[in-house]
């Protein structure tokens, strides 16, 4: 089944048409590292890493880029004479690689730095220039704006006329042409440290914040490339500027633009003023990394979803379902499913699971064919059907592969070791239980349950079995 996803700028779910046959070039804009994490970002980066993980089970190779945006007005904002900006650029970077760690993201193939390509912006502000869609600042400021009325299509993204847009705010508007105008270089200012400003054919000073991304993408995808991806917040002034600014410089740029949703906070946008932001640092402090990462992904990624106290619990049982599974199943065939040897090929998925998936990254429906299988599994165990369990653990630990479930946190996989453990070792107890009631001892199987229920675990005794489950853990 062919891959389908929502193109922002076409506003319809198309089909993907890589531009290289089995070769996905793929660029998502990463963070601009002026202060810590919050779940927002941690939302948006995962969106692309599930995108990434279908596209290389569907057989694609993938060059995955996402940058780090370490030289911007903020970054310098932010610094102090005790902390210079590319220091406090070089700490929160790596509180963001943290984050993305502990959640099982996938590395990028490549992570560049704004400050790293200079050089490319250059070429592209003069060849803007020589195309007269930008224009030097005649006031002596070494400025350099991109001149969105020389550019006929500007605000196709947004479906915007410029006529109806608010003026950037990006640098002041006495040098401009028209107030919407953007900057493409600053000029040095005197407030800046020097360290912060690079020469220039147009003075010294830094990139404007558009002109970075487009660059950095023409550098490491070409200037033709399969999908850019960020999040909504991103469609305007950003991306619609990238794409104004690499079609005027004569690249095709991206053939497909996807945008995910954003994380409210009971209710409410995030927001320095309202206090109420969720830093990844303290979500990821208080809950399982592998919880957070099921519960970040289990909304459709397009969708706004909105964070409260309560919001991972139903995640911690699900995924506690999932393993309770896995354990269990894998402590009965044990002796039948060895661990997968390198590189034997993956099991294949359910043909539900990689339809919802291949239909614009469905992961809600994903879930839920996941949990179908699961509720088969444990009725085929709960039968005594071995190779229907067989096959339905197989197909779970295939779509938690995809779904990078067992990656999140190094101690991920251990996690799920234990998990498995711990199942070993509850259906031994529930075999000596099963014994002690065989003999008419229900003293000794009450006490087990006890024992069991003392620990967390909750026995519900069928007709034929016992099924058991974790109380509030998963």
């Amino acid at each position: 089944m062919t891959v389908r996803l929502y193109d922002s700028l076409q506003q319809a779910v198309v089909d993907l048409e890589p531009r290289v046959e089995g070769h996905v070039g793929m660029y998502v804009c990463g963070p601009t590292v002026q202060s810590a994490p919050h779940i927002g970002h941690l939302r948006s980066a995962l969106v692309y890493d599930l995108w990434r993980r279908w596209l290389i089970h569907r057989g694609y190779t993938v060059t995955f880029i996402r940058n780090v945006t370490d030289i911007d007005d903020k970054i310098l904002a932010n610094a102090s004479d005790a902390e210079a900006w590319y220091a406090l650029a070089y700490r929160v970077e790596l509180e963001f690689s943290a984050g993305y760690r502990a959640l099982g993201i996938l590395p990028p193939t490549y992570e560049p730095r704004a400050t790293a390509s200079i050089a490319q912006m250059h070429a592209l502000i003069e060849t803007l220039i020589e195309r007269g869609h930008a224009y030097a600042a005649d006031d002596g400021s070494g400025d350099v704006y991109f001149d969105v009325r020389s550019w006929p299509t500007y605000g196709a993204l947004t479906r915007q006329s410029p006529d109806d847009m608010a003026e950037a705010g990006d640098a002041p508007a006495r040098a401009k042409r028209d107030p919407r105008d953007f900057a493409l270089w600053k000029g040095a200012k005197a407030d800046e440290p020097a360290s912060a400003h690079w020469a220039s054919p147009w003075g010294s000073g830094r990139p404007g914040w558009h002109i970075e991304c487009s660059a950095m993408a023409a550098r490491y995808l070409g200037e033709a490339f399969d999908i850019h991806g960020g999040g909504l917040d991103l469609r305007f002034p950003h991306h619609e500027n990238e794409l104004a600014q690499s079609s005027a410089a004569g690249h095709a740029f991206a053939r497909h633009w996807v945008h995910n949703g954003l994380v409210t906070v009971e209710g409410q946008k995030m927001s320095k003023s309202l206090g109420n932001s969720v830093f990844a640092a303290d979500l990821l402090a208080a809950h399982e990394p592998a919880v957070v990462r099921y519960w970040l992904g289990s909304a459709h990624y397009r969708s706004t979803i909105d964070y409260t106290p309560t919001s991972l619990d139903e995640a911690r049982e699900a995924l506690g379902r999932i393993r309770a599974f896995r354990g269990r199943a894998r402590a009965r065939l044990a002796a039948d499913v060895p661990p997968p040897s390198p590189g034997t090929p993956a099991t294949a998925v359910p043909e539900a699971f990689a339809a919802a998936l291949d239909d614009d990254l469905a992961v809600p429906q994903a879930l839920a064919a996941l949990h179908e299988t699961v509720r088969a599994g444990n009725s085929a165990l709960d039968s005594g059907d071995d190779e229907a369990a067989r096959t339905a653990l197989e197909q779970v630990d295939a779509m938690v592969d995809v779904l990078g479930l067992d990656d999140a946190a190094p101690s991920g996989r251990g996690a799920a070791a234990a998990g498995r453990a711990l199942a070993a070792l509850v259906e031994l107890k529930l075999a000596e239980r099963r014994a002690a009631r065989a003999e008419r001892d229900f003293a000794a199987a009450d006490r087990i349950r006890d024992e069991l229920t003392a620990a967390g675990i909750q026995l519900e005794d069928t007709l034929t079995t016992t099924d058991w489950s974790i109380d509030g853990h998963p």
